[in-house]
């Protein structure tokens, strides 16, 4: 007499039968669950009978057992011979191709699969790649049945790397005066022009490394992007090497690192004040003034300006940055645009933008307009007066005054950015404006031209209005693309954050993105922030 036993799910509540070969019959007995426990469904039986080969079995017989489910065997089928049945094993694959499942059935009687017929299983299956043979040597060690155990996994692709460049000096926008152990600033040590000579190397490319493909469990590549090589940054008074993978100084000077382009300016040194005895000064490369700017005088410069003194009511602009290491004293016509960053001691009563950072001590009563940060740094950290329109950051010690200056804050939108956008919704409006006097020029045209013919003058009028009509309506399509692209970058951008280090005076007005709050009571140590719809105040931090 053979007992086989099967538990009818992975449970020890679930309900089991078992499986009796007798001189008189084959019998059945099924047990019921325990609890909650699953019951035996009669397709478990019917399926391993199937598989046992046993002939002849009654269904209603087996039936009414799973029904009574009582410990009671039941006479399924006439006496016969016991089948000895193999194991056997069924393979499924992923549907990306990059696992293969394998489920075993346990041998009844015969023998379990060895590593060959698993192997030629999986083959059949088209499983020809990354099999697991640890897997495969435990699973046949210590089997385990009628669960699905991942046997072969694929190798991702693995995507090359993009060329770089490699640079020989400091290309770094961070750069923060030090502040001293009384809290005032150093802005005479500043350490920011790094001179070089004529033949100097200043950086290289260093080559893109090439993909790996992948593979899936059936042997089919996957294949990987490879890496794209870099470009030379090469800008002004700037020599490449022969192979074409060093840049070179072709003059004696300064490395600077603008939007993206090594160059190399040669120095413009004004040894005192910027006056009528130097006039205007308009210079290609960089700009460095030992005394002071004089109200009513300009420098425009396409490296960085640098002045020692003070300036007072002029206009500076760089294609670099400006540094100023005394302050500003605009007296309300004073102007600085940068094309990197802005750094002083203090500003007053002035406009200035820069496209990257504005860092200083003391900034009061100016127009600010700042792309990255604007940071107030040493002993002040004074921001009072004024608007400030800021892309990321402001980060101050004290913002107003205990006047209740009007000071407004506006950050979280690059301010050039919105300019532009306000600059493409006016050309739309005017566009259109003038789109319909084409339209009603070039209709009254055809009018005439129905009733009697043009004379010449309006025969050349009619082309003139026709083709203002085409150049305006392909115009106004491009606007609409940009427009809606700054759209786009507005709705992202739109997160920005406010700090202060000590107080946020009441009279301030902030805005984050298109939220907007006034500040009514004076905050202390706080950190404004956009949630949603609303700005909220959290504790200051770092």
């Amino acid at each position: 007499m053979n007992d086989l036993k099967m538990q009818s799910g992975s449970k020890l509540n679930d309900g089991f039968y078992e499986l009796i070969y007798k001189e008189d019959g084959v019998y059945i007995v099924v047990n019921p669950p325990v609890g909650k426990g699953k019951k035996v469904e009669t397709w478990e039986i019917l399926d391993k009978l199937n598989r046992k080969q046993v002939k002849n079995f009654s269904k209603g017989a087996i039936e009414l057992a799973v029904l009574k489910s009582d410990r009671v065997p039941v006479k399924i089928a006439e006496s016969q011979q016991e089948a000895k049945v193999d194991s056997t094993a069924s393979v499924v694959v992923s549907p990306d191709k990059m696992k293969a499942y394998i489920t075993f059935t346990p041998p009844e009687g015969g023998r379990m699969l060895n590593a060959g017929e698993v192997v030629e299983i999986l083959r059949q299956n088209c499983v020809v790649s990354g099999v697991s043979s640890e897997v495969l040597d435990n699973i046949l060690r210590y089997p385990v049945f009628n669960e699905q155990i991942l046997i072969a996994q694929g190798t991702q692709p693995v995507n090359g790397q993009n060329g770089k460049v490699e640079f020989y000096f400091d290309t770094s926008s961070d750069r923060k005066p030090a502040i001293l152990e009384d809290g005032r600033v150093d802005y005479r040590e500043l350490n920011l022009i790094e001179s070089v000579e004529k033949g100097k190397a200043l950086c290289s490319l260093l080559p893109p490394v090439a993909g790996k493909a992948g593979k899936t469990v059936m042997g089919y590549d996957i294949p990987a992007l490879n890496g794209k090589p870099a470009v030379l940054p090469r800008g002004r008074n700037i020599e490449v090497s022969e192979d074409g993978k060093t840049l070179y100084a072709g003059i004696d000077g300064q490395v600077c690192y603008i939007d993206g382009k090594v160059n190399v300016f040669s120095i413009y040194e004004v040894h005192a004040d910027v006056d009528t005895t130097t006039g205007n000064i308009n210079f290609i490369g960089n700009v460095v003034v030992r005394g002071n700017v004089l109200s009513g005088f300009s420098i425009e410069a396409g490296g960085n300006v640098e002045v020692w003194g003070v300036v007072e009511g002029a206009s500076i602009k760089a294609g670099g940055d400006i540094i100023l290491r005394r302050g500003m004293q605009g007296m309300g016509k004073g102007y600085l645009k940068s094309g990197g960053d802005i750094i002083a001691k203090y500003i007053e009563h002035s406009i200035i933008e820069a496209r990257n950072e504005i860092k200083a001590e003391a900034i009061m009563h100016s127009s600010i307009k700042c792309g990255e940060k604007l940071e107030l740094l040493g002993k002040k950290g004074l921001l009072v007066g004024g608007v400030a329109k800021v892309g990321k950051l402001i980060h101050a010690k004290v913002i107003g005054s205990t006047m209740a200056t009007v000071t407004e804050l506006e950050v979280g939108v690059d301010p050039t950015l919105r300019e532009r956008y306000k600059a493409l919704k006016d050309e739309f409006t005017t566009i259109e404006t003038d789109i319909k006097k084409a339209d009603q020029a070039i209709t009254i045209l055809k009018k005439l031209e129905s009733a009697g013919g043009l004379s010449p003058e309006k025969q050349e009028l009619m082309a003139k209005s026709i083709r203002t009509k085409v150049h305006y309506s392909n115009r106004i399509e491009e606007i609409k693309v940009e427009i809606a692209q700054i759209e786009e970058r507005l709705q992202q951008e739109s997160q920005g954050k406010i700090k202060a280090s000590a107080t946020v005076y009441s009279g301030t007005k902030v805005a984050i993105g298109s939220c907007l709050m006034y500040v009514k009571e004076n905050l202390q140590y706080c950190t404004l922030y956009r949630d949603g719809a609303d700005i909220r105040i959290c504790p200051y931090d770092r």
